[in-house]
């Protein structure tokens, strides 16, 4: 065995709401500012999620796939709109009824549930009024998970504020990527700070209403990049210390101001903000899936003419090449850049972590065997994931308070802007049919499991 994993180390997998869910129009659920963004030609190929893998209807077969899989945990996400669909009006029943069947399913099936508060299907009420450029809208969003933690309290393992609010501010408001899409470039800095202000609102308000059982986490989708060590440092403080420095250590580092004083006065931090933001967690959720290669260019860093930027602030770094392999999304492959990142991030901050995503896009493809059978032959898949499991224990071995791992995803599904073209799953979808084959991953993820380690 060339690693192994303690009896509470938790094994899972992960999907998200508007990834998965389908049934955009049913229940008096509203819209999000994804079916706004996917409705109107966005995506590759004009893709929605209005249908996905309609786990809204066909949730409980997805649990029990989870359970013949065997993992300890499974990480989703509630959408806001099923929950809050009216703006300033009462919780909807039907949204928080479903969510519970969830989280008394997973637990009937003997798995810890993991739920993430906000996975980017922000209400579009709340994107008329600017999202996340909006501080109204941190406020709005933690009243939302008082309520989900009010419904499902100590019953889930922990809860997570924010996935990946990376994505949620410059690839939303300072480029063009992500819903809304607004191409804002510097202008995004204020929505980093209102998610930060989101997240301490809302570990304030799941305390509230759960108590001190459940677990906190955060999730965050940290750069690990390499190359020329200024280029490497500015887009720490931009990518990385932008969230890790107010929600761990309550404060932005001073060079953060630095390097953005040509562009951004951070007027939108008010008083007793970082106060708000700095709350104790139990664990830091980490997604990674690829390094970057990054230099300085020699270009001015602030060009005359604004343009939308998924990294405000770094207008003087070039990305360069990355060695291969690279998956099917176009990342390189760096098994070794997780085992850093995590060894890094945890003599820096002294949180436990959790991998809370990992896992490899491919050019899958169903066959039917001589018997008759379905299968898709993955074995790229279950090496990558073999290779990034290794360099977690490794990391253990080096001292890092490991607490789990989860690979996404549990099912292919609509991957955001390159609609159903990408899939991740462990378990293959047919977008027509909606019949769900688990992949070779799935079976050799399964004795991964059983046998706590590889």
């Amino acid at each position: 065995m060339t690693a192994s994993f303690p009896d509470d180390f938790l094994f899972g997998t992960a999907t998200a709401s508007y990834q998965i869910e389908g049934a955009a129009n049913e229940d008096g659920r509203c819209p999000s500012i994804w079916d706004t963004f996917s409705h109107t030609g966005h995506t590759l190929g004009g893709d929605t999620g209005d249908v996905a893998c309609d786990s809204y209807h066909r949730w409980e077969e997805d649990l029990d796939l989870l359970a013949d899989l065997g993992v300890d945990a499974y990480r989703f996400s509630v959408a806001m709109p099923r929950v809050m669909p009216v703006e300033g009006g009462a919780p909807n029943p039907k949204g928080l009824d479903f969510y519970e069947r969830i989280v008394d399913g997973l637990l009937a099936r003997g798995i810890k549930p993991i739920v993430t508060l906000y996975h980017w299907d922000l209400p579009q009420y709340l994107g008329d009024q600017g999202g996340w450029l909006n501080r109204d809208t941190a406020y709005r969003v933690a009243e939302y998970a008082g309520v989900v933690a009010h419904r499902l309290g100590d019953r889930v393992h922990t809860y997570t504020t924010l996935n990946e609010p990376w994505c949620s501010s410059y690839l939303s408001y300072g480029g063009t990527e992500h819903a809304p899409g607004l191409g804002g470039g510097p202008k995004a800095f204020a929505a980093v700070h209102h998610l930060n202000l989101a997240h301490g609102l809302m570990t304030q308000a799941i305390r509230g209403e759960a108590g001190d059982g459940p677990e906190l986490s955060v999730t965050l989708n940290l750069q690990m990049n390499r190359g020329d060590a200024d280029a490497v440092h500015r887009l720490d403080l931009i990518a990385n210390r932008a969230f890790l420095d107010p929600m761990l250590r309550g404060y932005y580092p001073e060079e953060l101001f630095a390097v953005t004083r040509g562009i951004c006065d951070w007027s939108f931090v008010q008083d007793g903000d970082l106060e708000q933001i700095h709350q104790p967690i139990d664990v830091l959720g980490i997604n990674y899936y690829s390094t970057n290669r990054v230099a300085m260019s020699g270009r001015p860093q602030f060009p005359q003419s604004a343009t939308a930027s998924t990294a405000p602030g770094a207008s003087d770094v070039d990305w360069l090449p990355t060695e291969g392999p690279h998956t099917d999304m176009g990342w390189n492959i760096d098994p070794d850049g997780l085992h850093d990142l995590l060894v890094r991030t945890y003599d820096q901050y002294r949180l436990p972590m959790v991998v809370t995503e990992n896992g490899m896009a491919c050019r899958d493809e169903l066959v039917v065997e001589a018997d008759g059978t379905k299968a898709v032959h993955d074995a790229e898949r279950i090496e990558y994931v073999r290779r990034h499991l290794e360099a977690v224990s490794r990391a253990m071995t080096e001292g890092v308070p490991m607490r789990g791992y989860f690979v996404w995803s549990l099912l292919d599904n609509f991957e955001w802007a390159f609609g159903y073209a990408k899939r991740f799953g462990i378990v293959y979808m047919d977008y027509e049919t909606l019949e769900r084959t688990p992949k070779d991953s799935f079976r050799w993820y399964r004795g991964v499991i059983a046998n706590r380690g590889l």
